[in-house]
């Protein structure tokens, strides 16, 4: 029996499978890198060991200190999550030589599994229907573009070694090939440390539809139904549902049957994930995931079933705990994925503190899963997921509108978080009606259109009444018989006013506001004036209606949460000098924190507009940064491995001619 896990894994997996091993009485040792000495995982959990600096090489992706942690701390099992080592062979050898239960399958399948070339061409000999495509080893460059033009254009380049959309680029015509294959290579080596591909054709509506497998040490298979991931960014999933709507029960049948198979075909043990790719009345393998997955809960949700449960009885060698026959769909469930990101800025991760969190009330139909809490940083070396959302219902209409309720009580202030497009692809028409395929975002643009150049009349009242209200405080710390004290607008010849000037974005806004009676005051704005009262804690009346509109301060900057967001507005003092204006020009700057991964210039250089001049990794995603202009390279201001933080200059050009 399993009496001790050591969970190697961070965030809300480690504090998911905690939950689990807490109810079945099983000790849980946490490990965290030096930036997660304080993280929500390690606060959970009954012991925990530190493996590390807060690069993931250097800490969760180091085996040894793993290993070394589960054997100081007592435990006689690891539980490795999803990401970082769960599908490594070496490290489940390497846990089973130092005398600790993996809890996942043999090293055997996850090799077998762990190339997606070696692995379709095992499910090829196993009957399982693949996408047209080369899975070879050479890998030579000019092979891969002469194999891409033989299976024909688009096609999809595909990282060998792993998943979650790292090393996965679409490309329409062979002259953009070359570009995508290095970027792809490039990504597939920094995630998985090989940059091996294989390229696929690519299908132009699909959706992704995944089986999820268990086997036990007695080759007893089953499955427990499929989910529909098919709503992504960067082709890594944001919304997961189950079961797959609009899906036929014979297909179904066929699709549970093949994935069994592909779990047979590598003797499989514990929790597994066969992914297809699903067009018209077609569907073929992508590839085997050996491990739980992030979407797992809408499983357990209609099942009924613990799936880390599960997984923990196989690994202590015990059966299935129920057979195919005995496994059944009750109602649907819905799972959304919040990220720290900017939707509008091409998805780009974010960092930064949480300054404000609010989650809706978990129940019977709700799952509230997250390893962050408020004041906590999201920093640039790990995944930038936040929680994931997952509501039931006896019907899809009905989870749908349980996990839209549940998007609207859902508050993220101080950071950037893709919370407004969750809540525009639940209340959207097309998803209502499961209209649904991986190129769902690009089908409808208006789920990331821009948001307003300004905040709403009830937004800016909100901010404006904020600055009042610090401007008072600050007074009343003041000498109280000075008359340069008060923070009214009283004039001698009648009602003063108050100047208030914020910035949102790259637009200022100068706006007057007019004491009235009981704190309130009237706000003067270019389309009319608003009438705002105060109306208890974080709520305002704004033009008679009462919203609650808390306010979050952070520095200069006022975070407004409304609606469907937050908004970022910033104090400016009008009588400020201007900022100093830097001397280099023109040039590239960082779009966010990162390692540089390389530098493609040198001081003196010919380059070109669109040339890639740097590439920048964060949060598990490479940024190939291109020269603004036509020019020549003055300096170049960065190294290969270098840390930066957001804004700063890594390439500068000399002044246009």
């Amino acid at each position: 029996m399993i009496r001790s896990i050591l969970i190697a894994n961070r965030g809300e997996i480690a504090c998911r499978i905690i939950g689990t091993a807490r109810r079945l009485g099983i000790r849980t040792v946490a490990v965290f890198s030096e930036a997660d000495r304080d993280a929500l995982h390690v606060a959970l959990a009954d012991a925990a060991e530190c493996i590390g600096p807060a690069p993931a090489r250097d800490s969760y992706l180091d085996a040894g200190a793993v290993v070394a942690a589960a054997v100081r701390a007592g435990a006689d099992a690891v539980h490795p999550g999803y990401g970082f080592l769960s599908e490594n062979a070496d490290f489940a050898e390497a846990c089973r030589a130092a005398g600790l239960v993996f809890i996942g399958p043999p090293p055997a399948a996850i090799r077998a599994m762990g190339s997606k070339a070696a692995a379709k061409t095992l499910m090829e000999r196993a009957g399982v229907p693949l996408v047209p495509g080369y899975h070879g080893l050479d890998q030579d460059a000019d092979l891969l573009a002469d194999e891409a033009g033989r299976i024909g254009y688009p096609v999809l380049i595909k990282a060998s070694a792993g998943g979650g959309g790292k090393g996965m680029r679409i490309v329409e015509a062979a002259a953009d090939f070359p570009e995508a294959l290095a970027s792809a290579r490039g990504e597939a080596r920094a995630a998985f440390g090989d940059d091996g591909v294989l390229v696929e054709r690519y299908l132009r509506r699909p959706r992704h539809i995944e089986v999820q497998v268990f086997a036990d040490r007695a080759g007893e298979v089953v499955h427990l139904f499929e989910r529909d991931c098919s709503i992504q960014r960067r082709h890594q999933k944001i919304v997961e549902e189950a079961p797959a709507p609009e899906l036929s029960p014979e297909r179904r049948a066929a699709m549970g049957r093949a994935a069994c198979d592909a779990a047979r075909a590598v003797g499989y043990e514990g929790a597994g994930t066969v992914e297809f790719i699903v067009e018209d009345e077609a569907f073929f393998f992508m590839e085997m995931n050996t491990r739980l997955q992030v979407e797992h809960p809408v499983t357990e949700m209609i099942t009924g079933q613990d799936l880390v449960a599960w997984q923990i009885r196989v690994a202590e060698g015990a059966g299935l705990p129920l057979r195919q026959e005995q496994i059944a769909i009750r109602g649907h469930a819905v799972e959304v994925r919040l990220y720290a990101e900017d939707p509008w800025r091409d998805h780009r991760p974010g960092t930064g503190r949480l300054l404000h969190l609010r989650w809706p009330e978990p129940g019977e139909d709700l799952r509230v899963e997250t390893g962050v809490r408020q004041g906590d940083a999201v920093t640039v070396h790990y995944d930038p997921m936040l929680a994931k959302l997952v509501a039931w219902g006896p019907t899809r209409p009905e989870a749908l509108r349980r996990l839209a309720g549940a998007l609207r009580d859902c508050e993220v202030a101080g950071i950037a978080s893709n919370l407004p497009l969750l809540r525009a692809i639940v209340d959207h028409p097309a998803f209502a009606a499961a209209d649904v395929d991986t190129g769902f975002l690009g089908r409808f643009p208006d789920l990331l259109a821009p948001p307003p150049v300004a905040p709403p009349r009830h937004v800016l009242a909100a901010a404006v009444a904020a600055v009042l209200e610090d401007r008072a405080a600050e007074a009343a710390r003041r000498d109280p018989w000075s008359p340069w004290a008060g923070s009214g607008a009283w004039r001698l010849d009648g009602a003063g006013r108050h100047a208030v000037t914020l910035r949102y974005g790259d637009v200022t806004l100068a706006m007057e506001a007019t004491p009235g009676p009981g704190g309130g005051f009237t706000l003067d704005l270019a389309e009319g004036a608003v009438a705002v009262a105060p109306a208890g804690a974080g709520a305002l009346t704004v033009d008679g209606a009462r919203l609650r509109l808390p306010v979050v301060r952070d520095g200069d900057a006022l975070w407004v949460v409304a609606e469907d967001r937050a908004w970022r507005l910033d104090r400016v003092d009008p009588l400020a000098p201007p900022a100093a204006v830097g001397e280099g020009g023109e040039g590239l700057v960082a779009p966010m924190p990162g390692r540089i991964v390389a530098v493609d210039c040198a001081p003196g250089d010919a380059v070109h507009r669109g040339q890639v001049l740097v590439v920048l990794e964060a949060m598990k995603v490479q940024m190939r940064l291109a020269a603004p202009r036509d020019g020549t390279v003055a300096a170049v201001r960065v190294a290969a491995g270098e840390l930066v933080e957001e804004g700063a200059d890594l390439v500068g050009f000399a002044p246009a001619r």
